[in-house]
């Protein structure tokens, strides 16, 4: 099955065997999207590295470029610099993200179960919140919009009134969504008691986010280790005890009102401030406008940094071309990503580029999960417990 079956999600083979109906083994097979992102990473500066980071799991990469941006903060130890404006954005686009990544996982598993209208309704939504990233950065995905040691540019008040309209909109479809499909018999025998894994299993193929949640196990990484401000949030942690599809599908409904919670007291604990840190050897400032070519610097900012003086405008060129020089050393920092814990190993030689950048992937690592989902289970269940995990290739084969 696969590579190239729709519901494979994305560039994923599952090698099976089976009894009539039932399959007796399974084998993943996984590479076919492999982009060597994790490699370019010690060709380029550590600033050009999230342009690479936010094309790997391409529904999250707000949540890919933060781990980064995190860890390449942590080896500069800078970490306490990050003003509160730059975090407090950082945490509402990550929300923003989680809630895209959960509803194109609900549009995507409602089609191959036969709920084809969910799919349209998931990425209706998911409109809003493109529209808003695009509001911001200039750009619907592969942002590279978290910079180390701040933000590309600062979150536009025509961005605000657009979340603000976003709240408001989404609680109302979710309603419908659930009273699509909670109630619904199909929906419920496709789910229900379909591709279990209990915590015992999760905890031994080190299966995390939504999947650990929905089998009892209130893990995230949010609130059992904070970073970029979480601990000042109020919100729940949502688990299910079935440990099943269907549970995978209540803890991911319930963390969008969840996010959709965070994302309103970030808004409410917005201040006016920087969005970069002092150290002007590091901070890369830009006021991005759409130009005859597209979107880059405004000719004001241009002229700005060319007329200041002719070492500000050497100092521009150094960081742009050649980068900040990171100290020697290496780190590991883990976000709460919408599949679960996303960790970056990042290893620095005390140059301009990377030394080693390596990502422990959710989704890589979840696949694990499939065998012991579906050997014994229908055919069918395959496809389920496959949804169930919500893989995304480009993360897996980085």
């Amino acid at each position: 099955m696969g590579p190239q079956h729709p519901s494979t999600h994305g560039v994923l083979r599952l090698v099976l065997e089976l009894e009539g109906e039932t399959v007796t083994e399974v084998r993943p097979v996984i590479g076919y999207l492999h982009t060597g992102i994790e490699k370019n990473l010690e060709y380029r500066t550590w600033t050009q590295g999230v342009t690479f980071v936010t094309r790997m799991d391409y529904l999250s990469n707000m949540s890919n470029e933060a781990a980064y941006c995190l860890a390449v903060e942590k080896l500069l130890g800078i970490t306490d610099q990050i003003t509160e404006r730059a975090s407090t954005i950082r945490v509402m686009f990550m929300e923003l993200q989680r809630i895209a990544s959960h509803l194109v996982w609900l549009a995507t598993t409602g089609m191959e179960l036969g709920a084809i209208s969910m799919m349209l309704y998931g990425f209706r939504e998911r409109e809003y919140i493109l529209d808003i990233f695009e509001e911001t950065s200039g750009l619907r995905m592969n942002n590279g919009y978290i910079r180390p040691g701040g933000l590309a540019q600062d979150l536009p008040d025509s961005a605000v009134k657009k979340i603000r309209d976003f709240l408001a909109y989404l609680p109302k479809k979710l309603k419908e969504y659930e009273a699509m499909l909670s109630g619904q018999v199909i929906w419920q025998k496709r789910t229900q008691g379909v591709a279990v894994l209990d915590v015992t299993g999760c905890l031994s193929l080190g299966i995390t986010g939504p999947v650990l949640r929905a089998a009892g196990l209130p893990w995230d990484l949010r609130k059992t280790m904070p970073y970029a401000g979480y601990e000042n949030y109020e919100f729940d942690v949502p688990t299910a005890t079935t440990a099943d599809v269907w549970g995978r599908y209540l803890v991911r409904l319930a963390e969008i009102k969840e996010s959709l919670k965070i994302v309103e007291q970030a808004l409410d604990r917005l201040r006016p401030g920087p969005i970069w840190i002092e150290d002007k050897k590091i901070a890369w400032p830009a006021q991005l406008a759409l130009g005859v070519d597209g979107l880059g610097n405004s000719l004001e900012h241009v002229a700005k940094i060319m007329g200041q003086s002719m070492e500000s405008l050497i100092h521009h060129f150094k960081l742009v071309t050649e980068g900040f020089r990171v100290p020697p050393g290496q780190v590991y920092v883990a976000v709460e990503h919408p599949r679960g814990e996303l960790g970056v190993h990042a290893v620095s030689d005390g140059g301009t580029h990377p030394y080693r950048v390596h990502y422990r992937e959710p989704s890589f690592v979840n696949l694990q999960a499939i065998p012991a989902m579906a050997e014994g289970a229908l055919l069918a269940d395959v496809i389920a417990g496959g949804a169930s995990l919500d893989p995304v290739m480009g993360g897996c084969d980085r």
